[in-house]
């Protein structure tokens, strides 16, 4: 199925969007050097939660980008460098490239989908606890939690 917002772009740009999730989460949580089970599940919970109660805009985007979520997690990390600083390089670089994406969507859609996305990662980087466990954000994620590669949209 089509999602109209994405009538006006390229199948690597929809791809990119669809990907999006899954970069920012890994980044996330793989910001300390070590990507840990509870981050990951938290990154699929934090999807399933967007695919039921995504913004009405976002809905059928959040139901084709959290479809097999977990599988693709784990792909997606195995393509990557385990050195985590090569690997959020790479992954900002891709996720830079939404920008320019963004400018292409319908103003609305691009807003939620970017607050969403600032709204996964904080979930991410809360979920290892920081200090004590006590719903922190550790330093390293600190740095990225905000995903300060992304534009707001149209702003």
């Amino acid at each position: 199925m089509m999602i109209p917002a994405f009538q006006s772009l390229r199948d690597h740009e929809i791809e990119l969007l669809l990907k999006a999730p899954l970069l920012a989460s890994i980044l996330i949580a793989g910001a300390d050097g070590h990507i840990d089970h509870k981050e990951m599940k938290q990154a699929i919970q934090q999807a399933q939660k967007n695919a039921s109660r995504a913004r009405a805009s976002l809905t059928e985007f959040y139901k084709m980008a959290g479809e097999d979520f977990e599988d693709k997690l784990k792909i997606l990390i195995a393509g990557y460098p385990l050195e985590s600083e090569a690997r959020n390089h790479l992954i900002v670089d891709e996720l830079t490239l939404l920008n320019s994406i963004f400018k292409k969507l319908p103003k609305t859609f691009a807003q939620d989908l970017y607050q969403s996305l600032c709204d996964l990662a904080q979930s991410v980087a809360t979920s290892s606890g920081g200090v004590f466990g006590m719903n922190t954000v550790g330093q390293e994620e600190a740095k990225w939690v905000k995903l300060p590669m992304l534009q707001p949209p149209h702003a």
